[in-house]
């Protein structure tokens, strides 16, 4: 759901009374039509006064010096000072070597006149330490060991530098660039002059306190330091700044930090999310730094580095000998510059260097700089991407395992008008045969934008409509925003205000904007008790008519602030002792965390959540699921879905989607069935719309593309038993479930910048099909000692090759891996949770050495109790002419009614007979066919039960 554009500067709340109805018109227009973005209403990098400083410092000599002489090693932490030669302001830097390969660098001011903001939360515990021990010391620095495969970190004296190698190799520097710059709190210069002339002697003596900690100074050092600090000047921007008609007052002056890295050998890093941009990611030199700003984007613009809905600060960078990651924790605006030396060479260029032997080695350079906060920076050492991914998860957790409904189809839009219009949509997905799990609610089905609330003309008996779903075991997802109407007649909004939970403006009082309810306060979420309290409305009791098959939707929640400075909070009101501009991009966090805390309590912890959320950050994968945003209906937003998704998954992030068809404007009937062949095959399943665009229910478009959507629907619900697996492991390891090429080729340079097709776990290949009237698609097939088969026709394919495939209006490019064995459930129902007893049918795509295996997990799919270990986990393997089912959890213990009803093997030969082995040791043979013409066996009906051991043996 979407914003209007910013209306212009701070209103009174008397303003927003004499002004509703106009801003209500004029809401109305802005939303008639869709427009594209207003650039002018986000900052570029020259308008943000941080980031012009920061980004004005060109690379050379850094002023940082390590003073070797204050270096303490613990055995778990290393820490020294380090001494700007220029202000003389001394820093803390702290170095930590963390289990599982990962090296902690912390920077922070030695003696601040106050606590800089540090991330909470995000972190699921402490990172676990191991021992550092000193290699060499001498006057030049100190070598220290991180232990595996003669890793270690170089720290140069003068300037100050700190290397991580690995044998000779170096594998990444800080500070090489001489780009690190840490914004040190001090007093405002007007303050001292003040004090000198004597006209406000007497606040010298509320402010001595600020200087207590430098009272003891007595050595000359100590007075030139301070002389130093006092000598700097103010640039404009840097205790007030304007944008537009909003000034933001900065009591505490610049507070911003930044560091550069370099990596030597490296040509493409990815993620940062989010932004409508290539995979990836590009050079900045000639443009904008990629911004990290949850920011609400009317109808956001693509490929460029604009701020989106949510920020995960975690890049990766990738070659064919090693995967690094890079965590810089900080939730404050930030800008990531990247440049490399290879930028700009064509392939000829390359080629020539080649050729003339050029001794050149690829480096790519990353400069990240944040408004306020530290410096607190997590690099993950690898060496394969899937041990970069686990490294993060043991940071901030992995993706949350969701129920098996959330898997499948969602059918939303703004809005469904009353309760006979969710019932005629409900009965039209059955008229149709097209399965969905849950139907969505958006904005207007509350009472005048009161969240917790109906309209009670338009949906008098809500429970009497859940009930109904309920019968038909589907679901609904309302919508619970965070910006709460003013209104004193309004439970909600008074609880928050009695308690004092609203965020503060500058001046103290409650901060108020303007959103969909008018004149709105927003929640202090970064409050734990503000957290419990919103928990606790989603209790069935507080939320009325809201019943166990009721889940939901956060939106809005960067937070979206439609008179606010760039449509979002002003950076200087207050939570608690911190300004916003310290934590802003936690807020959508918070949010989405106390959301999916409510819905567990509601259910006494028995029930796992489902919270969609539109702004994120990391250890939001910890919550539920994100979507896109607000795309439009346009072929070149359906290709930009894919990279998309793919950078979010590859930062934790596994359950991701874009809106099917486009939230603004009305798609093309091609467009809207390639937008489902497509959304089928991505994590977060789920079409909607904005209220102006045509109705698009799936039956709208003719009875040839309702059987189009039919179609790629059913396939989507036949792969639930695969998806589901695909997140239990995303659950345990924090791996993707939609995948770049390269995760699984990471030494095949070709699958490096691949972004129109992607993989599904290990074994499903997607290439979707997203050029306007496209009569083939050109795929590459990766690993040259792979065989792939059209998942379709079962045709069969050699890897490590490009393959043309003529495409029809019913084509999806689908392959799978051969070595793998896919379950699947054939009998299709109106929801998954009608499948749930249904038999398996299970896929076997036998490799060039005729051997094959997978997996089968089974739960109850909405409870937690997988925890108690009450589950089915089983391994599918296919060798020496026997395909086996063994236990691959022994001392868990789950049963379920599901069969084997059907076995079909791809790249066979003909056997004589095929004889079933039972766990109680009972033989029987097995109907089969042949097909000789495609290399396919299908064994019939062996009925053996899902959860138990047997074996098929051919002959």
């Amino acid at each position: 759901m979407r914003t209007a554009m910013q209306p212009g500067g701070r209103l009174s709340t008397e303003c927003f009374g004499l002004m509703a109805p106009i801003l209500t018109l004029w809401l109305a227009v802005c939303l008639s039509g869709a427009l594209a973005v207003e650039r002018a209403n986000f900052k570029t990098c020259d308008q943000s006064a941080f980031c012009k400083r920061q980004r004005a410092l060109n690379p050379g000599q850094s002023p940082y010096r390590a003073l070797l002489e204050t270096m303490e090693l613990t055995n778990s932490r290393l820490t020294l000072q380090l001494k700007n030669d220029k202000n003389k302001v001394r820093l803390l830097l702290e170095l930590y070597r963390l289990q599982g390969n990962i090296t902690r660098v912390k920077i922070n001011e030695l003696k601040p006149l106050k606590p800089r903001y540090e991330v909470p939360d995000v972190l699921i515990r402490e990172p676990p330490t191991e021992p550092l021990s000193l290699l060499s010391q001498d006057a030049n620095g100190v070598v220290l060991s991180l232990g595996a495969e003669s890793q270690r970190v170089i720290v140069s004296a003068l300037p100050f530098r700190l290397d991580i190698m690995e044998g000779r190799d170096v594998l990444l520097s800080l500070n090489s660039r001489g780009l690190l710059a840490f914004e040190h709190l001090r007093i405002r210069k007007d303050t001292f002059s003040y004090l000198i002339t004597g006209t406000l002697a007497s606040v010298w003596n509320n402010v001595k306190s600020v200087f207590s900690r430098q009272a003891d100074r007595e050595t000359e050092e100590a007075n030139l330091e301070d002389e130093a600090m006092l000598d700097e000047k103010d640039e404009e921007g840097m205790w007030d700044e304007t944008f537009k008609s909003f000034t933001d007052t900065k009591p505490n002056g610049p507070t911003a930090v930044g560091l550069d890295f370099s990596l030597p050998g490296v040509e493409h890093v990815y993620g940062i999310p989010e932004h409508a941009d290539s995979l990836r990611l590009k050079t900045t030199d000639n443009g904008d730094p990629y911004r990290l700003y949850n920011l609400d984007v009317f109808q956001y613009e693509l490929d460029n580095p604009m701020a989106l809905y949510g920020s995960v600060p975690v890049m990766l960078a990738h070659n064919a000998q090693r995967t690094t990651g890079m965590f810089w924790l900080n939730a404050a605006e930030t800008w990531v510059d990247i440049s490399s030396n290879t930028a700009g060479k064509t392939v000829f260029g390359k080629m020539l260097d080649y050729v003339q032997g050029s001794s050149e080695t690829p480096q790519t350079d990353v400069r990240w700089f944040s408004e306020s906060g530290i410096i607190d920076v997590f690099i993950m050492l690898g060496p394969t991407p899937k041990d970069v991914f686990s490294q993060y998860a043991s940071l901030t957790g992995t993706q949350a395992f969701p129920l098996l409904a959330a898997l499948a189809y969602h059918q939303c839009r703004w809005n469904y008008n009353d309760q006979e219009d969710v019932l005629s949509v409900d009965a039209g997905f059955d008229e149709h045969d097209i399965p969905y799990d849950f139907i969505w609610l958006d904005i207007e089905h509350t009472d005048g934008k009161r969240y917790f609330t109906w309209d009670t003309n338009k949906f008098p008996t809500p429970k009497e409509m859940l009930q109904g779903l309920m019968d038909k075991k589907r679901k609904m997802v309302t919508i619970v925003d965070p910006h709460i109407k003013v209104d004193s007649s309004y439970k909600i909004h008074n609880e928050i205000k009695s308690q004092g939970f609203y965020t503060k403006n500058k001046d103290g009082g409650d901060y108020e904007g303007w959103c969909w309810p008018g004149s709105a306060g927003y929640p202090d979420f970064t409050r734990e008790d503000m957290r419990a309290w919103w928990a606790s409305m989603f209790a069935y009791d507080q939320y009325e008519g809201s019943m166990e098959n009721l889940y939901t939707w956060n939106d809005m929640n960067e937070p979206s602030i439609f008179n606010g400075p760039e449509i979002t909070m002003h950076k200087d009101s207050k939570h608690g002792e911190w300004e916003h501009r310290d934590l802003h991009n936690l807020y959508g966090f918070y949010v989405q965390k106390a959301t999916a805390e409510g819905l567990i309590q509601r259910s006494g912890g028995v029930e796992r959540p489902f919270v969609l959320t539109r702004a994120f950050f990391a250890g939001s994968q910890r919550y539920g699921a994100v979507w896109t945003g607000d795309n439009a209906a346009e072929w070149s937003h359906l290709k930009i879905s894919i990279p998309m998704c793919l950078s979010m998954g590859l930062v934790g992030i596994a359950f991701c989607g874009a809106d099917v068809g486009g939230f603004f404007k009305s798609p093309s009937s091609e467009l809207l069935v390639r937008w489902y062949q497509t959304g089928a095959y991505q994590p977060f399943f789920r079409a909607h719309a904005h209220l102006d665009t045509t109705r698009r229910e799936p039956w709208l478009f003719g009875p040839e593309n309702t059987a189009l959507i039919r179609e790629v629907v059913r396939q989507r619900y036949s792969l639930l038993p695969y998806w589901y697996q695909q997140f239990y492991h995303t659950y345990h390891t924090g791996h993707p479930v939609m995948r770049p090429l390269w995760v699984e080729y990471p030494q095949d340079p070709a699958t490096y910048t691949l972004e129109d097709e992607f993989l599904i776990g290990r074994d499903l290949l997607v290439h979707p099909v997203t050029e306007e009237g496209a009569t083939g698609v050109t795929a590459y097939l990766p690993g040259k000692e792979e065989v792939w088969f059209d998942v379709h026709t079962f045709q069969k394919h050699n890897g490590g090759q490009n393959l043309y495939i003529p495409v029809t209006m019913s084509s999806i490019p689908v392959f799978q891996r051969g070595g793998s064995i896919i379950p699947r459930k054939l009998r299709v129902r109106r929801s998954s949770s009608c499948m749930e007893h249904d038999p398996y049918t299970l896929y076997v795509a036998l490799s060039h050495q005729r051997a094959a295996e997978g997996e089968l997990y089974i739960d109850d799919g909405h409870t937690f109790n997988f925890e108690k270990r009450e589950f089915i986990h089983r391994r599918l393997s296919f060798a020496n002419n026997n395909l086996s089912s063994v236990n691959l959890a022994p001392e868990a213990h789950f049963s379920t009614l599901s069969t084997i009803e059907r076995i079909v093997m791809v790249g066979a030969t003909r056997p004589t007979k095929a004889t079933l082995k039972t766990a109680d040791g009972q033989m029987s043979q097995l109907e089969f066919d042949f097909d000789a013409s495609m290399s396919v066996l299908t064994l019939r009906k062996p009925g053996m039960n899902a959860g138990t051991d047997w074996t098929v043996m051919l002959q």
